[in-house]
């Protein structure tokens, strides 16, 4: 269920409701044993709190979700019971609610829900809880306190930083610090912010025998913040998902019942900042190792040290990302044999001591793998020869250490590969049966396997 109004997500166990559904549904048999008071009390799947001046806030706009473990003591079998809860104002006992849930496995949670006409907004409650089996019934639980509320924070947060300004390009390398307000809003609990639009949602998963987890939002630091005070501020130090570029940071408030408010945004600009990435040689060749020399943007490494480069290649046979650490003075190097048939690419970013990433430095070479093809009969893009008139092909490779050529002189016919002469060249000698216009597609393959980008020689047989 997604974050809003209704800020409500549960992940149930099919299984554990599954056994539950199947036990519910078989004969009762006859009652025995002695039923005890439920425990594992939870109310709209938070821990129920039995302290009258903390109770827990939720909400109920369309009811609220009881619910304990029934116990039974001395019994011969799997009995069915039954749980009853009520319910009632904490300014007027008298107006008591009730709900129930039979025939369910001692041992496992069994919800009931109170209904929403009779929860008001902003009213506290109490409720409490019994186990009953036949005629028996144990000791109510002690009180659990729940307020009602079903109204989220009146005004959007508000969002401020001071070594991030909105209107101009800043230069990058710091993290942002952001102090999150509640607008006015005096029943803000904390904040929830993100780098994505679509803010997490917050759920309750559900463990064995129904029982729910619930977990405090704010312990994740990744997305949530307390407030210093209710209705008070927050700050955060953040870095954000890129290096440069326009940035915007998500935020809504949470009440105590996790209701959120509407969202607010915070957009500012990064000067880029990318590190400088130099090859030994200015044209690496192909297939033959290079070292790369990297080196920061000084203004990254005069606020905060590099300590380390991502490296992700592409274009090439098998595409990679290398982690290189940096020296004390930030800079580093990697050796990189550089193999993509028609070139490949570099993409370089920085990471600071204080987490901060760099935008990419991108480096780029391109090659041509293809074979030169030459013959005196059969000129390329020309005519020559004629239908039964042999002609030599000469195949002369671009690259180093060739160990043959694959050809076909048509589209369809089998290809044929021979061995690369000691000069890594290759000739072979082929005869027309008919006059016409032909395309020879050859390439070669290296040493390690590697086979090389396909050259098309094109022409015609008198």
């Amino acid at each position: 269920m997604s974050f809003g109004a209704r800020p409500r997500a549960v992940l149930a166990s099919l299984g554990t409701l599954g056994l539950a559904l199947a036990a519910a549904a078989s004969p009762a048999g006859a009652a025995d044993g002695t039923p005890t008071t439920p425990t594992q009390l939870f109310n709209g799947y938070r821990h129920c709190s039995t302290d009258a001046d903390r109770p827990s806030y939720r909400w109920a706009g369309e009811g609220l979700v009881v619910e304990g473990v029934p116990g039974v003591t001395g019994t011969t079998g799997t009995s069915l019971v039954g749980v009853r809860y009520q319910a009632w104002p904490v300014t007027d006992p008298a107006r008591i609610t009730t709900a129930g849930r039979d025939r369910v496995v001692a041992g496992s949670e069994a919800p009931a829900t109170l209904p929403a006409s009779a929860l008001a907004d902003g009213q506290t409650y109490a409720w409490q809880a019994r186990t009953v089996l036949g005629d028996a019934a144990s000791d109510w639980s002690a009180p659990c306190y729940v307020t009602i509320d079903n109204t989220r924070p009146a005004n959007a947060p508000t969002i401020t930083s001071p070594n991030y300004l909105p209107d101009v390009w800043n230069e990058g390398g710091e993290p942002v610090e952001f102090t999150l307000g509640a607008g006015g809003a005096d029943d803000v609990e904390g904040f929830e912010f993100s780098w994505q639009q679509d803010l997490p949602v917050i759920g309750t998963s559900i463990g064995d025998h129904g029982v729910p987890e619930p977990v405090d939002p704010y312990s994740d630091t990744r997305y949530f913040k307390r407030a210093d005070a209710l209705g008070g501020s927050a700050t955060l130090s953040l870095v954000p998902p890129a290096g440069s570029g326009p940035m915007t940071l998500w935020v809504r408030s949470l009440d105590r019942a996790y209701n959120g408010s509407a969202i607010t945004s915070y957009t500012f600009r990064v000067k880029s900042a990318a590190p400088t990435v130099t090859p030994a040689v200015p044209h690496p060749e192909f297939g033959e190792p290079t070292r790369f020399t990297l080196s920061p943007d000084p203004g990254l490494q005069a606020k905060s040290p590099v300590v380390s480069y991502s490296v992700r290649t592409s274009g090439g046979r098998n595409d990679r990302t290398y982690e290189v650490a940096a020296g004390a003075d930030g800079t580093a190097s990697v050796d990189l044999t550089l193999d993509g048939i028609y070139g490949e690419n570099l993409t370089v970013t920085s990471k600071s001591a204080n987490g901060w990433v760099s935008d990419g430095a991108w480096w780029g070479t391109g090659y041509d793998t293809t074979p030169t093809v030459a013959s005196d009969v059969y000129p390329e893009n020309g005519s020559g020869g004629g239908a039964g008139v042999p002609g030599t092909f000469t195949f002369t490779p671009k690259v180093k250490d060739v160990v043959s050529y694959t050809y076909t002189f048509n589209d369809g016919d089998p290809e044929v590969t021979v061995p690369a002469d000691a000069d890594h060249t290759a000739s072979v000698d082929w005869t027309p049966a008919a006059d016409g216009w032909y395309d020879l597609t050859v390439y070669a393959t290296t040493r390690s396997g590697i086979q090389l980008a396909t050259y098309d020689y094109m022409f015609t047989v008198n």
